[in-house]
């Protein structure tokens, strides 16, 4: 399945880079967001390198997840990047 990186989950003061807000394509319910837990997602830089993170929680009722990066997190260049759901 394929993925946009909406943005940091976090406040206007303080972005937790470790965890990220994703929207699935084709997941539009709280529900079906529910069943991806566990799942993980795979970004991959402009270099060629892979950043991998598991998908933890839904967050909100329209779809969108919660995805932890166990590295550093996702560089700036990840916002609105495509990203692989396996």
């Amino acid at each position: 399945m394929k993925a946009v990186v909406l943005n940091y989950r976090g406040s206007h003061k303080q972005q937790t880079v470790k965890q990220m807000l994703v929207q699935v394509d084709g997941v539009k319910s709280k529900a079906e967001a529910a069943k991806l837990v566990g799942k993980t997602v795979t970004y991959t830089t402009q270099t060629g390198k892979k950043i991998s993170g598991k998908i933890s929680a839904p967050h909100g009722g329209k779809g969108v997840v919660r995805v932890i990066f166990a590295e550093k997190g996702l560089p700036g260049q990840a916002l609105g990047a495509k990203v692989d759901v396996d």
